[in-house]
């Protein structure tokens, strides 16, 4: 495979200078937990739902999927198409709930509904799952570099960490979300261009279908198999609910409606995506069908189809897939961290400042402990089955009783622990005996075990009368719109839409100066015509902020529970 040049490493530099300019900026305004871990619950819902979108994302794709989409095509698209069903449900269902719970953390109501023994469980078992979940990630941006570049993959590693763990101690939530989006913008425009150069290689779907016709079959080898489908759907709807990235935008948005858009915006995405992001890597099986490794096969064709420069937006993309999946995931366990274990367990007088250190502290901590767990991911057989067995002993235990607890009246706390202690022994058991339970019978029986003993619960007598009350209390607050919704001063959410537009022109430039060498070239003009249409969007959104009056930092956002935008003083006002 083709190293990285100079230009390739001009390109990556460029997008971590505008990431890091994204944090500055934020830094500059994020100054307390609330802002940092929640975004004060004033997030715009399209920068929720697409920086969702890419915390549910990561490389993992373009590791784990592309392997299965090399080995037996459009199936990849199939399996990774579960994520659809699992958003549109989280919109439907719970994105209402999460909203009116007016929670900080994914973990927080689970002491009003249930008690604070279940919400310690789920917290600490929870964050094991997410650093373990997080390793994967961090794993398939390892092997992404390893491929273009001299680094060993442990050293891959170590330093894609090291970045991720400085972006996410600047701006919290905000520049997360910010982060995101822009970083899908780059990803998406990046990914059209090698689906293209792909296409055009081979001569287009007609020329796939002649070569390797099962490769465009949606339910082609084991894992198009209806049964493993089935389980896999199923685990994805549970894991994907019960994802605390997920529920932490949920609750971050002004009100229910918003909440719901982003549930709905997500799965948009991942409706219309994944065709672009696999097709390439069934391409890579024409032009290279003895590749040693099937999950090296996006860097495959990356490395053969872009030129100099533009695989280093490659490499950017690939990167910011991951930073923004694992700067979310940092962020949502430092405020289970902050909230659910310092605050409640060690200092429940702790001031904002010391929650605001506690949660930066939390999030280095997370970082040094995903890397050390990504040294090993090697020994669970690659990544889509590390993610696989991780996902299948913990998630389910923990994700019922999380996830059906804000719908479900009557489970007990009984109950709701013993999901959690039964279902993860059940879980251990049934995935350490592989000669007698397949992967698929095993999550079935899991998932059963855990649903039987959630609902069984609720046919107990009642408990205690303070118990029930606390609870009646409870989903009377889930039934009652929200009426006091926060806002996000006026002149903030212009200055966003400025940091939108420089954010793009910037995109523009490393798009357009990448894609000049080769403009005579069809790799060339794409990426031009990228830049093109960043810079026009750039020029657009820049126009119609051009009068934007920027307020000092400490007026910016909203304090908790604040319905009102923050009034600022002429006087105080800085011209942008």
């Amino acid at each position: 495979m083709t190293s990285l040049v100079t230009l390739d490493y001009v390109s990556i530099v460029l997008y971590l200078v505008l990431m890091a300019g994204i944090g500055l900026f934020f830094k500059w305004y994020v100054k307390d937990i609330n802002a940092y871990t929640k975004g004060s619950g004033a997030l715009p819902w399209v920068a929720a739902g697409i920086s969702n979108f890419m915390a549910l994302f990561s490389t993992f794709i373009f590791v784990a999927y592309a392997g299965i989409s090399y080995e037996y095509g459009l199936v990849s698209v199939t399996v990774l198409t579960s994520t659809v069903p699992a958003c549109v449900i989280a919109a439907a269902v719970f994105a209402k709930k999460w909203r009116r719970s007016n929670v900080s953390t994914p973990v927080e109501y689970l002491e009003t509904r249930f008690n604070s023994s279940l919400r310690q469980t789920v917290g600490w078992v929870g964050i094991l799952m997410r650093i373990l979940d997080n390793t994967v990630r961090l794993y398939a941006i390892g092997i992404f570099l390893t491929a273009v570049t001299p680094l060993s993959l442990p050293m891959s590693m170590i330093l894609s960490s090291i970045i991720v763990i400085a972006f996410t101690l600047y701006g919290g939530l905000w520049a997360v979300s910010i982060m995101g989006t822009v970083q899908f913008i780059i990803l998406l425009f990046t990914s059209i261009i090698l689906f293209w150069l792909s296409l055009d290689q081979v001569g287009g779907f007609s020329a796939i279908a002649e070569k390797i016709p099962d490769h465009l079959r949606w339910f082609n080898g084991p894992k198009g198999q209806f049964f493993w489908l089935g389980v896999y759907y199923l685990m994805v709807i549970i894991k994907y609910n019960e994802n605390w990235t997920f529920i932490q935008r949920f609750y971050s948005v002004r009100d229910e409606k918003e909440a719901q858009k982003v549930g709905y915006l997500s799965a948009a995405l991942f409706l219309v995506t994944p065709i672009i992001f696999l097709v390439p890597p069934i391409v890579s099986r024409i032009l290279m069908p003895e590749l040693p490794d099937k999950e090296m096969a996006y860097v495959a064709i990356s490395s053969l189809l872009l030129p100099p420069g533009l695989m280093g937006v490659m490499i950017a993309s690939m990167f910011a897939a991951t930073m923004s999946s694992l700067n979310s995931e940092y962020n949502v366990i430092a405020s289970v961290l902050s909230k659910d274990v310092y605050q409640r367990l060690i200092n429940k007088k702790a001031t904002d400042k010391q929650l605001f250190l506690v949660a930066k502290i939390a999030s280095v901590l997370v970082g040094l402990l995903v890397m050390l767990g990504a040294l090993f991911i090697q020994d669970f057989g690659g990544a889509f089955e590390a993610n696989k067995l991780f996902t299948g002993i913990l998630a389910i235990p923990i994700g019922i009783p999380l996830v059906l607890g804000i719908v479900n009246r009557k489970a007990t706390p009984r109950g709701a622990m013993l999901t959690v202690v039964v279902g993860s022994i059940t879980g251990v058991v049934l995935n350490a005996l592989p000669q007698y339970f397949s992967w698929e019978m095993a999550t079935t029986l899991e998932v059963i075990v855990c649903l039987v003993i959630f609902y069984a619960s609720g046919l107990q007598r009642p408990g205690h009368a303070a118990y029930l009350e606390r609870v009646r209390e409870f989903f009377k607050k889930l039934d009652t719109p929200i009426v006091d919704k926060p806002s996000v001063d006026r002149n903030f959410e212009k200055a966003l839409k400025y940091l939108y537009a420089i954010s793009l022109l910037f995109s523009s430039v490393l798009f357009i100066g990448m894609g000049l060498p080769y403009r005579n070239q069809l790799s060339g003009g794409l990426s031009i015509a990228s830049g093109m249409v960043c810079l026009f969007i750039g020029l657009v959104v820049w126009w119609a902020m051009k009068n934007t009056v920027m307020p000092p930092p400490d007026t910016m956002l909203p304090k908790e529970g604040e319905s009102r935008p923050v009034k600022v003083p002429d006087e105080t006002n800085i011209k942008m």
